[in-house]
């Protein structure tokens, strides 16, 4: 039987208590697609930091759109991003999939975030 556990996708914040932390795309990539374990709650930031010359990393939009392709699971999805129009993608990128069968329609997918955005330094 697979381990649950939670899933914290963010580059900068602080992992909150009860989960495990994925500071990129690829780390987050690496635990979803795990046969080690079975994703409880994912929440999601969208901007994922840039590389030395200022590029933007892939991002929390871009792991959606992987999740999606991907058919993956959680049971639940929250986006705790502060980026408005990253969040907005997300969410009906999210929406859209579960409508078209893309992922499981039993995944609660919401907007906002269950923990407290924190950072310590």
């Amino acid at each position: 039987m697979k381990k649950s556990i939670n899933l914290y996708v963010d580059d900068l914040r602080d992992c909150p208590k009860g989960f495990t932390i994925a500071r990129t795309y690829q780390e987050a990539v690496r635990l979803l697609q795990s046969e080690e374990f079975h994703i409880h709650i994912l929440t999601l930031d969208h901007d994922l930091g840039e590389d030395e010359n200022g590029k933007e990393l892939p991002n929390g939009y871009d792991l959606v759109k992987y999740f999606c392709e991907h058919g993956l699971h959680a049971n639940k999805i929250y986006l705790h991003t502060d980026n408005p129009v990253g969040r907005k993608n997300m969410y009906e990128t999210l929406l859209a999939a579960q409508r078209r069968g893309f992922i499981e329609k039993d995944i609660e997918i919401y907007h906002y975030p269950i923990t407290e955005n924190k950072y310590s330094g």
